[in-house]
């Protein structure tokens, strides 16, 4: 199992062309946020866009909508049983997120199985929250997708789910032979997260406790969804994402007792400028 370093950050986050826009950082659609847990949306939301997605569309229960737009006002907003407004919007991404808050609702379980139905091969799918749960209870009702771009994000219990190995039993070993069998990437979200890739175990080293507070996954999946929509659809963009999201919590920790999401989101863009101005120092030296 290799650890991540910092370097990995200096390597993803480039600098931007004078000459770009909006559609260069491409377009991530997030679906999810019932009634209940529309907080979640919203953190996986802002995660996005702050992570500098070109264009986030939100699919959420339109009791969510005025909560997105009030915390979000750069995302667009879809009412996810407007099924027409969805087809379209899914067709355009170039990251598919579904699971913050979406519900354990059968009609949680219709867009799970409606995304996975429209998914195409060249597209990104962050499968998280409850989502997994879904797909995990309902596998053998689940339509034909391609698995080489579904990445999963897991809690241990939601592993445990998805994979059948008990959390005391989640050996690497053991969950490699899981992530085989799925063909999909698993960030296993954990004191230490580990990654599990086509082809190698990564371990992230940084974490603090001060993480433990809901919504942490959400904007996890967010930060995801943000890189993979502007950088390439690398290994290296995984890890990048997964390390800066423990990175600003443990420099946040260090004068707070609690991290919350919502104050980690807003220290994205300025932690992706260090990385980014200090690649372009480095490369100046040499």
């Amino acid at each position: 199992m290799k650890l991540i370093y910092a370097e990995v950050l200096t390597q993803t986050i480039q600098k931007r062309p004078e000459h770009s826009h909006k559609g260069s950082y491409g377009q991530v659609v997030i679906i999810g946020g019932n009634k209940q847990y529309g907080g979640a949306i919203q953190l996986c939301s802002a995660a996005t866009v702050y992570s500098g997605a070109g264009l986030t569309t939100t699919v959420t229960d339109v009791q969510n909508h005025a909560a997105v737009h009030a915390m979000v006002p750069e995302t667009m907003v879809l009412d996810w049983n407007d099924t027409k407004a969805v087809t379209n919007q899914l067709k355009k991404a170039t990251v598919i997120v579904i699971g913050p808050g979406l519900g354990l609702e059968q009609g949680a379980f219709s867009l799970l199985s409606f995304v996975l139905e429209h998914l195409q091969t060249k597209q990104i799918c962050i499968i998280d929250g409850s989502a997994i749960t879904l797909y995990a209870e309902h596998k053998e009702h689940l339509p034909p997708h391609p698995t080489q771009n579904l990445i999963f994000t897991p809690h241990e219990m939601e592993w445990q789910r998805l994979s059948g190995i008990t959390i005391a039993e989640q050996t690497p070993e053991k969950n490699r032979q899981a992530q085989q069998q799925l063909g999909a990437q698993i960030v296993l979200k954990k004191h230490r997260t580990e990654i599990y890739t086509a082809k190698q175990t990564w371990k992230n080293p940084l974490g603090t406790p001060a993480m433990a507070t809901g919504g942490m996954g959400d904007t996890l999946a967010g930060m995801i969804a943000g890189f993979y929509a502007q950088f390439p659809h690398h290994t290296q963009t995984l890890l990048a994402a997964v390390y800066l999201h423990s990175f600003i919590a443990e420099k946040i920790a260090q004068t707070h007792y609690v991290v919350l999401p919502s104050t980690l989101i807003k220290e994205i863009p300025l932690a992706m400028k260090l990385f980014e101005s200090f690649q372009e120092t480095r490369t100046s030296l040499h």
